[in-house]
């Protein structure tokens, strides 16, 4: 099974950033600086964290 987790938080703020990488962390569920989430390790949670790595810290 696939229910293995990762923890990504918001460490950078998205003012200035393009619509879509502020539209990718919107939908990582994440809404303000140092707000952390727990998601399901998939490849499309991958690759969404992996667009905005500049923004994000990911653990696990």
């Amino acid at each position: 099974m696939s229910d293995k987790k990762i923890k990504v938080t918001l460490v950078k703020s998205v003012i200035g950033t393009k619509q879509s990488h502020r539209a990718t962390v919107r939908g990582l569920g994440l809404r303000r600086l140092n707000h952390t989430v727990e998601l399901v390790d998939t490849p499309e949670v991958r690759g969404m964290v992996n667009k905005v790595s500049y923004l994000v810290k990911c653990e696990g």
